[in-house]
């Protein structure tokens, strides 16, 4: 037996174990973010999750929102460098794309093998369907939604993806809040600004999408907690600094936390509960 049918069979023999103890760590991930037992149903369905196809709750593979387990673009990603994807295709559909109003629909097209024909998957995006953090970046939405559905439909994942969610997830604001939510800088501050800006980006949006809150108030104790006159003034380190904060207060107290986002309110406008 040579040296690499060797650690092949190692790897083989390790690896109905890897997986049992990966649904371990999930399981206990999931506890600690949902701070209670898990209900049968998500257990049952994380189980399947993880056997199939390997997601990872620590890695920032899987979401719970709203008692429902939502696969990422990272796990779906790590998921088709596994299984040795071809190749990912993306191209606009120029019929359907309006850039005046910020509307754009793409096509994916992902190559599981060499002899695939690929699957096909659209992601449309406008400011009608995505968080006011992102508006400005309704492109790059529609491309990440349009390759996690082709994913989801190459390696057979029924579940939706965090991406596909469109704002509904989360409260909604008129056209008037809008305009309140620049576009991501790109003046090199950070908090817009390359790889490590999109995730706390998206891992706010998460965050204001699981607990409900409204983005415009958090927004505003963005601004009051960074000490800046807006929120894209700011630095990477003092908005990261912000949404490990607000996570735990969301986490410990959410009560309090929405008291304190209603502070930042008008004399009109209340925070629901």
């Amino acid at each position: 037996m040579t040296e690499h049918q060797s650690r092949v069979g190692r790897e083989n023999r390790k690896g109905p174990f890897d997986k049992e103890k990966l649904l371990q760590q999930n399981i206990r991930a999931a506890k600690r973010t949902l701070g209670e037992t898990l209900i049968p149903r998500l257990t049952a369905h994380l189980k399947t999750l993880t056997r199939d196809f390997g997601f990872s709750i620590q890695a920032g593979e899987m979401q719970i929102i709203n008692a429902n387990w939502y696969v990422t673009h990272t796990g779906l990603l790590r998921l088709a460098r596994r299984k040795r994807c071809r190749g990912i295709h993306v191209e606009a559909v120029d019929s359907l794309c309006d850039p005046a109003v910020n509307r754009f629909v793409l096509k994916a097209t992902v190559f599981p093998s060499k002899e695939s024909a690929g699957f096909v998957g659209y992601g449309d995006a406008d400011p009608s369907n995505v968080s006011l953090l992102v508006r400005g970046a309704e492109m790059r939405i529609a491309e990440t939604r349009a390759v996690n559905r082709a994913l989801r439909k190459a390696y057979g994942i029924g579940i939706c993806s965090v991406e596909e969610i469109g704002s509904n997830a989360g409260p909604t604001a008129g056209a008037s809040d809008q305009r309140k939510f620049p576009p991501q800088n790109t003046n090199g501050n950070g908090n817009g600004n390359g790889g490590a800006g999109h995730k706390v980006r998206d891992r706010l949006c998460q965050i204001i999408r699981q607990h409900k809150l409204d983005p415009e108030l958090v927004k505003a104790y963005a601004v009051d907690f960074c000490g800046t006159k807006a929120l894209k003034d700011a630095t990477r380190e003092q908005v990261e600094s912000f949404v490990q904060q607000l996570a735990e207060a969301a986490k410990k107290d959410r009560g309090a936390l929405l008291c304190q986002l209603n502070s930042y309110a008008p004399p009109s406008q209340e925070v629901a509960g």
